[in-house]
């Protein structure tokens, strides 16, 4: 129940695996920057747990914990889009 990040180190090889937990039944992720700053966040499906999580990027290769937003039946699939027109991306 948590999802990994392996930061490439340069030379077609990547680092050891750091893991962030998630909710329960992480089901697919998406890279994409949620909070305008510039820097990849990760937004992760959390089938049984009935939430899509957030882990924003620290800047430093790191993640913070994650938030939680209850979508109030099993979440499947996760997508990033700007719905509304606002410049920002919501989550679908």
């Amino acid at each position: 129940n948590n999802v990994g990040v392996r930061l490439n180190i340069g030379t077609g090889t990547f680092a050891a695996q750091t893991t962030y937990s998630t909710g329960i039944g992480p089901v697919e992720a998406a890279a994409v920057d949620v909070n305008g700053d510039g820097k990849p966040d990760i937004i992760v499906a959390n089938s049984n747990s009935n939430n899509i999580g957030v882990l924003l990027n620290t800047g430093n290769g790191t993640f913070a914990a994650q938030k939680t937003y209850l979508t109030g039946a099993g979440s499947g699939s996760v997508v990033a889009a700007d719905v509304n027109g606002v410049g920002k991306l919501d989550i679908i």
